[in-house]
């Protein structure tokens, strides 16, 4: 029996794809990093320059996602995300097909901005198929699978190279492809689109400041692998191979834990679940840049991705499952600010770092114990009583 014939199937089909689009995003971001050698061979440019293919990506996609669920509101969801994920075929079609370093970073400009029309529009359906007292570990399982497209990117980005690395963007398109087809489950689909969208509604007061949690939880925790990979080196003299392993045990611990830390949202509210990822982060990044013991430093930085899912997932609930307009928009922004503290990290740390490696550990570990607890909406509950599904 086909999907068309049977609409349990079907919708379910169409679930998987919603969620699959989770990986999708962080997946085709990352998915040049282990492969930069190839890419730069097959361009005729050296490794640092086809890097900056990492930076065509996440720039635009931070910025587009100020106003991405916005638009996206306006125009209607099913349409934006269809439109969205066809121009990510056609733009991996391009990275596949490039023949120059110009052209291949023109199509991961474009790729990035699709992206942006994507995650945070996904994000919204499905806090609004969801009953409200669900909508934790829904978030959770969703963020589970961005975890898992980021963690998993480098390997199969690798495994693709061994072969020919143009391989891993005729995949991803296919995919598009077919997430394209499926598009958004049904009750989503009737939600009518939100003319009268704002992005003033997007940007207010309490929105941004569950933004600015974001951006210091993910540049505080997500975004100092980058540090570690250097401390891993200095400190502990690890391999390429050994540094690889000891940043992916963080992505690994996102992967395992992002739904039941949805659960726990469901028990105890968003508020009182970033504040415990930002004050367990603190001590754990600032243990992981002090301890002597390579080992102990693994095991850190594990848990430490346990707590990033407390504040990524709690940053989510706290805006999807609150109150305002424009939700779409709202998580849209956040998500924007969130990236941005990831680009914003290197930027910030690494001139601290050369001053005095482990400052530049604590100072965030700072910041991420004081911040959120002053910032974070005093909400009682993540979510509000149920609302009915659309049918």
């Amino acid at each position: 029996m086909s999907a068309d014939t049977d609409p349990g199937l079907r919708s379910r089909l169409q679930l998987v794809a919603l969620y699959a689009g989770g990986f999708l995003g962080p997946f085709g971001g990352g998915v040049v990093i282990s492969m930069l050698p190839e890419i730069g061979a097959g361009l005729g440019v050296d490794a640092s320059a086809a890097a900056t293919s990492l930076t065509a990506y996440l720039l635009p996609f931070a910025l587009a996602m100020l106003v991405s669920g916005t638009l996206g509101a306006r125009w209607g969801r099913m349409r934006t995300v269809r439109v969205a994920y066809s121009v990510y075929l056609l733009a991996s079609v391009a990275c596949f097909a490039a023949p120059t370093l110009e052209l291949f970073l023109a199509a991961r400009v474009l790729q990035g901005s699709a992206n942006a029309f994507t995650s945070p529009l996904l994000l919204a359906a499905l806090a609004a198929i969801t009953p409200q007292r669900k909508l934790g570990r829904a978030l959770g399982a969703f963020g589970a699978l961005q975890a898992a497209g980021q963690t998993t990117a480098p390997l199969i980005g690798g495994l693709a190279a061994e072969v020919n690395w143009r391989l891993a963007f005729l995949a991803i398109a296919v995919v598009a492809g077919l997430l394209g087809l499926l598009g958004l489950p049904d009750a989503a689909r009737k939600i009518p689109a939100d003319t009268g969208a704002r992005l003033r509604d997007a940007l207010r007061p309490q929105v941004l400041r569950v933004g600015i949690v974001a951006l210091l939880g993910w540049g505080a925790l997500g975004g100092l692998g980058f540090l570690l990979a250097f401390r891993a080196e200095d400190a502990f003299g690890m391999s390429p191979a050994e540094r690889g392993l000891l940043l992916t045990g963080f992505g690994v611990a996102g992967i395992l834990t992002a739904r039941p830390v949805g659960m726990l949202i469901d028990r105890i509210g968003a508020r009182r679940t970033v504040i415990a990822g930002a004050i367990t982060g603190a001590v754990l990044v600032s243990t992981v840049g002090t301890v002597e013991v390579a080992a102990v430093a693994a095991v850190v930085w594990f848990a430490a991705g346990i707590s990033s899912q407390f504040l990524l997932v709690g940053v989510n609930a706290a805006v999807l499952g609150g109150t305002g307009g424009n939700r779409g928009g709202a998580v849209s922004v956040v998500q924007s600010l969130r990236f941005s503290g990831a680009a914003l990290a290197p930027l910030a740390l690494t001139p601290l770092y050369a001053v005095h490696p482990s400052a530049a550990f604590l100072l965030p570990a700072l910041l991420l114990a004081v911040l959120p607890p002053l910032l974070m909406p005093r909400t009682s509950k993540a979510t509000a009583p149920d609302s009915p599904v659309p049918r």
